[in-house]
């Protein structure tokens, strides 16, 4: 997230003041403002996964603090180990939330329309959904990492490695649409960013944000559950029902671990369950025995 104060925080944290020590305040703040770093958007509309993340590395601290206490006590240094006793946050690896291929198809119909801003929306819910960009990686993109003869994106992932994820023919379209006719009006400043504001700067992650939610407003969906993530989420497990294979789908989703990846096959799985309940005879109504005659 940007070092931009959130005003939805400095306002609780005002109200916080009014009934806690300033010690409890300043305490709140620096743990908000180390939740807000850990995100990819404002802190209002942090996801579960994101929460559970930022946990993850509270844990991993007091792990490395357990482990270097355990080998001064190995090493004679000390005859205890502090850390031994303390309980770490308990993080369960909850199963992604994903939208339904109709709900997902809602949500890109929305953003249908002739202006500037309508285009760009288009493109940019089509390369959320339709490549699996994370939302930094979105906003970050510029002009020339779009190939829209090979239908490739040039993405910067984190910890600044590149990856080509292909662009499918209604992402390409809608790209080539805002290039051509809309993103020439928004460019007054003569960027390479590829999303523009309407003002002519770099589209920003809580701007991006924004425009999901007047989308899935729009779409008949609750803007409240629809984030970018939502749609990498998505666009992840819609691959692997697909068919998709899981290395091809860690690939371009950039995960450094396919454990990370895998996550998605539980929802894939899940998804077919609910399919066969609805839809095999003997799964939708319990099978008639005859009496046993004995």
């Amino acid at each position: 997230m940007s070092d931009h104060t959130d005003p939805d925080v400095e306002r609780f944290l005002l109200l916080l003041a009014a009934r806690r020590s300033p010690r409890t305040v300043d305490a709140y703040r620096r743990d908000l403002a180390s939740f807000a770093a850990s995100l990819e958007g404002p802190v209002a509309g942090a996801s579960t996964e994101e929460i559970e993340t930022w946990l993850a590395t509270i844990a991993r601290r007091l792990a490395a603090v357990r482990a270097y206490f355990r080998h001064l006590t190995l090493v004679g240094v000390r005859e205890d180990n502090p850390a031994a006793g303390i309980a770490g946050p308990r993080t369960p690896r909850s199963v992604p939330r994903t939208l339904s291929p109709a709900e997902a198809e809602r949500l890109v119909e929305a953003a249908a329309g002739t202006t500037p801003r309508a285009m760009r929306d288009r493109a940019l819910v089509e390369l959320l959904y339709g490549a699996g960009l994370r939302v930094s990686e979105a906003v970050g993109l510029v002009k020339a990492g779009v190939d829209l003869e090979g239908r490739v994106v040039r993405v910067v992932g984190k910890g600044g490695k590149e990856r080509l994820v292909p662009l499918g023919r209604p992402a390409a379209e809608a790209l080539r649409r805002y290039l051509a006719l809309g993103r020439p009006h928004l460019d007054h400043r003569h960027r390479s960013d590829l999303f523009l504001n309407a003002r002519g700067g770099a589209l920003t992650r809580s701007g991006a944000f924004l425009i999901l939610r007047r989308l899935a407003d729009r779409a008949g969906l609750e803007p409240g559950r629809v984030h970018p993530h939502l749609l990498r989420h998505s666009f992840a497990t819609h691959l692997l029902e697909g068919g998709a294979d899981l290395r091809s789908v860690q690939e371009m989703l950039g995960h450094a671990d396919v454990g990370t990846t895998e996550r998605y096959t539980h929802v894939s799985d899940r998804h077919r369950r609910e399919a066969y309940f609805r839809a095999h005879p003997h799964a939708k109504r319990r099978v008639e025995r005859a009496p046993d005659a004995s």
